[in-house]
């Protein structure tokens, strides 16, 4: 039955006064500004909903006290959630760039938990009681493990792209390949960021083919700055093709005295051939002539957000003179991160072992198996239809294109609700478990799982049933 507006008003009448809620919430322990924030915003909320209705059934719940104290509660928990929360990756995707790419090292951790509440010689040298250079941090141990001349790291490695090429030319041309003028997420693209340094984009080549006279012609000119080849690790570039290897690269940069920059970008620093992954690696780059090599922290190499530049000193101090230095700088937790985290490179195989992004990309197999078998019994057990199924997870994060690992998922079924409907409870629960529907089904991966992720997906489907 349709209510009319005078029966609405004497609903609207009956709404408390805020001062009579607060009276009735008074012995909460609340923050005070939050709850008279909290208490106005469920009042109004429920006027809105009143106004709203169509039959007069649910008015009488709503002008209630206990309703506008639900509601009150309800704000002030979500005023005091984070937007900033873990969350359980149960897609397969090793380096999921929208739930923040690499998991940190167990060592890192504990580097970053023992440095952040205390001050740090971040720019001191405490041998000669003196101002030192956060640039200094890191230097000795990335030669150690990469053979570089030197190193600068700075909060990405887009930043590291155009520090490298403001600090390495004067407005001349940066001579890079058609098929590598590449755009990541963000719309993050190389040929703006060349523009952005002031330098100006000479584009050789076509899409699928550069030859090496094609960098030739481009290096002849008095105009040219830099070569500069990006390694395309988003997408792939398939059957009629060709590129100029760094090697051919380096003689014509030599014979006309450029630098030659390697946007590597994924920064894996030993090989995954072993497990099926073929993506060229930070010391390779360096030995094939590079004379600057860029990747990220936060991709293969399983560290912390960061841009890394390595190879000769000369390239590196223009770069660490530059102005922009300053502006794209890393802080302290960054570096700490990124020092424990390579200093498991030491050892190629205990980084396996230690860093998460290569012992997911490692896993074995078998193990997956062993471990989605066991997540399809317990759901089994709350009643679900669940079956271990063989797919493939992926590296993500803008690396290894079209390379992908075995696995096995937990294919899951509810005859109660849809695969989208149990995708969103899982996403709301908290943590919030995120997975992927395939041809109407819930698959969950346990390549991406964490320890103690499993039981945490269980008590989500039981509190679901």
């Amino acid at each position: 039955m349709t209510i009319s507006m005078k029966e609405k008003s004497h609903y609207l009448r009956r709404l408390p006064q805020v001062n009579d809620v607060l009276e009735s919430l008074k012995a909460e322990n609340m923050d005070a500004v939050a709850l008279k924030d909290a208490v106005r915003d469920a009042i109004d909320s429920v006027r809105r909903d009143i106004l709203a209705a169509e039959d007069e059934a649910p008015l009488e719940a709503l002008a209630s006290l206990e309703e506008i104290q639900n509601r009150i509660y309800s704000n002030i928990n979500d005023q005091m959630t984070p937007n900033l929360r873990p969350v359980i990756n149960a897609t397969g995707v090793i380096l999921h760039t929208n739930l923040g790419r690499s998991l940190l090292s167990r060592k890192a951790l504990e580097r970053v938990e023992k440095l952040t509440p205390s001050y740090a010689n971040l720019e001191y040298a405490i041998d000669e009681g003196r101002r030192g250079s956060r640039h200094d941090i890191l230097n000795g141990l990335v030669r150690d493990i990469t053979g570089a001349e030197d190193a600068m790291v700075v909060n990405n490695n887009a930043s590291a792209v155009l520090l490298a090429i403001s600090a390495l030319t004067n407005g001349g041309d940066v001579v890079v390949s058609r098929g590598e003028l590449v755009e990541i997420g963000g719309s993050f693209r190389i040929p703006e960021i060349i523009e952005l340094s002031g330098a100006r984009l000479k584009e050789i080549g076509t899409t699928n083919k550069v030859h090496p006279r094609d960098y030739e012609k481009a290096a002849s000119s008095e105009e040219a700055d830099v070569l500069l080849k990006v390694h395309t690790s988003n997408f792939k570039v398939v059957g009629f093709t060709q590129e100029v290897e760094l090697e051919e690269l380096k003689k014509i940069a030599d014979a006309h005295d450029l630098p030659l920059v390697y946007d590597l970008g994924s920064g894996l620093m030993d090989s995954l051939s072993d497990v099926g992954i073929y993506e060229p690696t930070v010391r390779e780059a360096l030995a094939s002539g590079a004379d600057l090599v860029l990747f990220s922290g936060d991709k293969l190499l399983g560290g912390p957000q960061a841009g890394i530049a390595i190879g000769k000193k000369e390239y590196i101090d223009r770069m660490k003179r530059h102005p922009l230095a300053r502006v794209v700088r890393m802080d302290k937790m960054s570096f700490a991160a990124l020092e424990a985290t390579l200093e498991s490179y030491r050892n190629p195989k205990a980084a396996r072992k230690e860093i998460p992004t290569l012992a997911m990309i490692t896993k074995p197999l078998e193990d997956i198996k062993k471990e989605a078998e066991a997540l399809k019994y317990e759901l089994i057990r709350l009643g679900y239809a669940a079956e271990v199924v063989e797919d493939k997870s992926q590296i993500g994060g803008g690396s290894c294109p079209g390379e992908t690992l075995d696995t096995y998922v937990v294919s899951v079924e509810d005859k109660n609700c849809s695969a989208s409907q149990l995708e969103h409870a899982l996403r709301m629960h908290e943590p919030a478990i995120i997975g992927r529907i395939a041809k109407d089904h819930l698959l969950l991966d346990p390549r991406t799982l964490q320890e103690g992720d499993a039981n945490i997906i269980v008590d989500a489907f039981d509190y679901m049933r």
